[in-house]
Order: C-alpha cells, then sequence, then structure tokens
C-alpha cells in the first residue's frame, strides 16, 4: 500500500512541476509600430456592446446598399426598354412629342418633396426615351384643377367657341402662329399626361369635367368676391402718396441795393482796399426732394373658383369640340407619411424603394411608348399589369364604379389630419370630396399600360448579366491602349 502511495506521487510531481512551469512569453511589438507610437493590437472577441451595435449597423447598411443596387439595376432596365426610342430619327420640320406632367404638393408639405419625387423616379426614363415634357405644379388644393381646366377653355376659345372674355395673345398663342407661317407641323400621335399622387389625380378629374363640361365665362361673382375685387381695384388705381418736405426756415432780410448804397460811402471800381463791402446774393430756398413712389410689385394671381359644381355635370353640354378620345394619362404613386408614430413603416419603405421604382418605371415607361387602353367602366374586370400596385382599393369596389375613381385610394388613409380641418365657407374641398365622373368624359379617357409583349421584354431585359463597373473600365483603359499603338 505504501508503495503504491509513493509510486502515484512520484507520477504526479512530473505533472505539478509542469503546471507551475512559467507561461510563453508574449510576442514582441513590431518595431515599426513600436517606433511610430502605435499601441499593439491584439486579436480578440468585441465585447457584447460592440457586437450589438456592429450587429445593428452592419445589418441596416447592407439592407440599404442592396436596395439601392436592385433601385439602380429596375431603373437601368427601365430606361433599356426605351432608349431606342431616342435613336429614331424624326422631320426637322415637326415638333417632337411633349408630355405634360403635373405635380402638387402633398398634404401638409411643400412642392419640393414632389419634385424630388419626380426627379428621382420618373425623370430618368423620360430623359432616356428623349421625350420632351412641361410641368403643371400646384402649390396649393386646387392650382391643378384650375390650371387643367384654363388649359381647355383656352383650347376652346382657340377653336372658335363665343365668350365674353376675349382670348388674350400669350407666348404660346405668338409661338402657335410663327410654327404655322413657317410650315411647323404639331407631332401627329397622342401626347399624353402623367400625374402624381391621388390628390393631383383628384384635381385633374376635377379640372377636366369643369373644362369640357363648364361655361366659358366665369360666374357671377358673390357679395363678398366683388368686395374683395374692389378692394384690390382701389388700391391699385390710388396715386403713391408722397410724404411732404419739412418747411424751411425763412431768410433773414437782406437789405436793398437803393439802401446799402446810401448808407456806404462812394468808393472807386478799382479800390481794393479790404474795407470794401462784398456785394451778397440772396440764396435761394433749397428746393424739396421728391421722394420716387416705390415700384409696384407685380401681384400674385389669385386662383379663380371653379366655374361648375360637380351637380351640374348631369344637366351640362359638353364642348362640340371634345375629341372623342382624351389623351391618355399615367398615374404615378406618391406614398408620403408623415409623423414619428409611423417611423416604422417609413423606415421599411426607406429600405424598400425597389419596388416603388419598378412600379413608377413601368407606369412611366408606358407613357413614353404611348401603349394606352379605354379605362374600365362599372361592371367590368379591372385587370392590372403584372407587378403593378397603382391598383384599386378592392376588386369589388371597382366592379360598380369607375375604374379612375379606384386608383391609388390607398394613399387618402396617410394624408396628413390637416386635410380634413374644416375650409373656408363655400370653398371647395377637392382632397376630401368623393371623385364625381360623368360618363361623357369617363369614356373617352385613356390610360397608358404596356401590353403582355412588352413585360416580356422587359423580363429579358431584366434577366440579361450586367458586366460590372470595374470589368467595364478596364476593358475601356484597353481599348484607349489599342488605339494608341
Amino acid at each position: 500500500m505504501a508503495d503504491q502511495n509513493a509510486a502515484a506521487a512520484v507520477q504526479a510531481k512530473p505533472a505539478g512541476a509542469a503546471g507551475a512551469a512559467p507561461s510563453k512569453p508574449p510576442r514582441p511589438p513590431n518595431p515599426f509600430f513600436k517606433m511610430m507610437g502605435l499601441p499593439t493590437i491584439r486579436m480578440k472577441l468585441p465585447s457584447r456592446n460592440w457586437m450589438i451595435f456592429l450587429s445593428i449597423t452592419g445589418s441596416w447598411t447592407a439592407a440599404l446598399l442592396y436596395d439601392r443596387s436592385q433601385k439602380k439595376r429596375i431603373q437601368r432596365k427601365w430606361t433599356k426598354m426605351v432608349e431606342h426610342i431616342a435613336k429614331e430619327s424624326m422631320d426637322a420640320s415637326s415638333l417632337p412629342r411633349k408630355l405634360t406632367v403635373y405635380i402638387s404638393a402633398p398634404p401638409a408639405d411643400g412642392l419640393m418633396t414632389a419634385r424630388d419625387h419626380f426627379q428621382e423616379y420618373v425623370k430618368p426614363i423620360l430623359v432616356a426615351g428623349a421625350v420632351d415634357w412641361d410641368a403643371v405644379e400646384g402649390r396649393m388644393q386646387g392650382d391643378v384643377r384650375a390650371g387643367v381646366a384654363e388649359k381647355i377653355r383656352r383650347l376652346r376659345k382657340r377653336r372658335g367657341e363665343s365668350s365674353i372674355e376675349p382670348l388674350e395673345d400669350d407666348l404660346e398663342e405668338v409661338l402657335e402662329q410663327t410654327r404655322k407661317r413657317s410650315g411647323v407641323k404639331p407631332y401627329d400621335g397622342p401626347a399624353g399626361d402623367i400625374v402624381i399622387g391621388r390628390n393631383t389625380w383628384k384635381e385633374y378629374i376635377r379640372g377636366l369635367h369643369e373644362g369640357w363640361l363648364g361655361p366659358l365665362d366665369p360666374p357671377a361673382p358673390t357679395l363678398k368676391d366683388a368686395q374683395e375685387v374692389a378692394e384690390v381695384v382701389e388700391s391699385a388705381t390710388s396715386p403713391p402718396e408722397v410724404p411732404l418736405a419739412p418747411e424751411s426756415p425763412p431768410a433773414p432780410e437782406q437789405p436793398s441795393s437803393s439802401e446799402f448804397v446810401a448808407e456806404t460811402p462812394s468808393t472807386p471800381a478799382d479800390d481794393a482796399s479790404p474795407t470794401a463791402p462784398i456785394p451778397t446774393t440772396t440764396p435761394e430756398p433749397e428746393k424739396p426732394v421728391e421722394e420716387k413712389p416705390e415700384e409696384k410689385k407685380p401681384t400674385k394671381k389669385k386662383q379663380p373658383p371653379p366655374f361648375n359644381t360637380t351637380a351640374d355635370y348631369s344637366s351640362a353640354v359638353p364642348s362640340p369640340i371634345c375629341p372623342s378620345e382624351l389623351p391618355p394619362t399615367t398615374i404615378i404613386q406618391f406614398p408620403h407619411l408623415l409623423g414619428i408614430r409611423h417611423t416604422p413603416v417609413r423606415m421599411y419603405r426607406f429600405l424598400t424603394r425597389r419596388y416603388l421604382a419598378d412600379d413608377i418605371g413601368r407606369q412611366t415607361a408606358a407613357a413614353v411608348l404611348a401603349t394606352y387602353r379605354p379605362f374600365e367602366a362599372p361592371g367590368e374586370s379591372h385587370h392590372l399589369a403584372e407587378g403593378s400596385t397603382a391598383s384599386n382599393e378592392s376588386d369589388d369596389a371597382g366592379s360598380s364604379q369607375w375604374e379612375q375613381r379606384g386608383l391609388l385610394k390607398h394613399e387618402e388613409k396617410e394624408w396628413h389630419k390637416s386635410v380634413h380641418e374644416p375650409s373656408e365657407e363655400g370653398k371647395e374641398r377637392v382632397w376630401m370630396n368623393d371623385m364625381v365622373l360623368d360618363t361623357r368624359i369617363a369614356e373617352r379617357m385613356r390610360k397608358f399600360e404596356l401590353d403582355m409583349e412588352q413585360e416580356e421584354r422587359a423580363k429579358r431585359i431584366a434577366a440579361e448579366k450586367v458586366e460590372p463597373w470595374w470589368k467595364s473600365a478596364w476593358s475601356k483603359m484597353r481599348e484607349k491602349d489599342e488605339d494608341v499603338d
């Protein structure tokens, strides 16, 4: 027994000695870093807090970079879809095609937000297709409605419809007359309109009905409007008040020449003595400086009231020059959500802009390619292009009403609460009122939409392999070297 304990002690001694042996000395620092004064960096796992920080920032950065790269790829697909139009030749004596873009400031926000939305998603497709456009902007509710209606009324006056107010010659009228004399022909084909946002779409519909179903002359002004007009005219015609100059103090009395001669002794004319009197003249009083009247700044044109109401549609007679097909229209969605409590939704939309770019690119490409169809009447099935989200509120609701009423209706739920506040008495609220459509106007409207063949072509373009940027840059450098050789 004693021998076994001694053997165990002998075997345990080397193990204890090995455990007590000194650890491996640390690796000496890099002499270069030491001379530079840099600390020795040891590889180790980050702490718990650093892991949380790096995980959140890394995930957010990766999601953002992926979304933006996919957004560029999608926009490249739609620009390539329409770029062949820019290469087509056109007659030098004819005008190019020109679209009209309607933009309105979203509720509780400014016009710059809508402009940025247009420049980011719509403009690249129009530029790729070499399509010109005019912009009709609205800073407040009703501006787009007034602009659309006034444009139609001017067209009716140019076509010969009689009105009390004559047609004023503006720059557009002068250009049209000059082009006719020069033999420049207008574009032979559908022009089309691009409407951005649900609020702009409702004003656009209201302006179409006001222009084609309403009178050419404005309605009789009410008592309140007459008083406002009288005040404006009075302030414009009254002469500006010129401030009076302060009265100058009376000049001291000077003796007359006869009195001066009688009181002083006669002296020869060439007497240069210092005692010779010096003749003085009476100083003339200073004239008051007339201040120039302040230049009047041009007054801002007031938004005209609507020439008719939605209740007048049924009894109104359409204009005799109203075409059987109105210019086609495409409706661009404009999601605009405000408020800190909607931050999670806004963050999700910020990281998924590729879906928005795909839908807007599809709608804009259809407008550039000029493929359209009639809006569907009540009772017809509302079909939608594959991948498009500019849909109606529901298929059940769309089956009993015109297709125009349901487009982008979901955006109304996201409008700011200030839209629901009561407005001035007698002022029309286009945004909050229900959209009213007259059958005679609704059946003439057309909508831009890609057909199945164009959708298949877009899929083939998306499936093409995109060359990385570094490969394209390397190939360009090689081409330059070959040209030099």
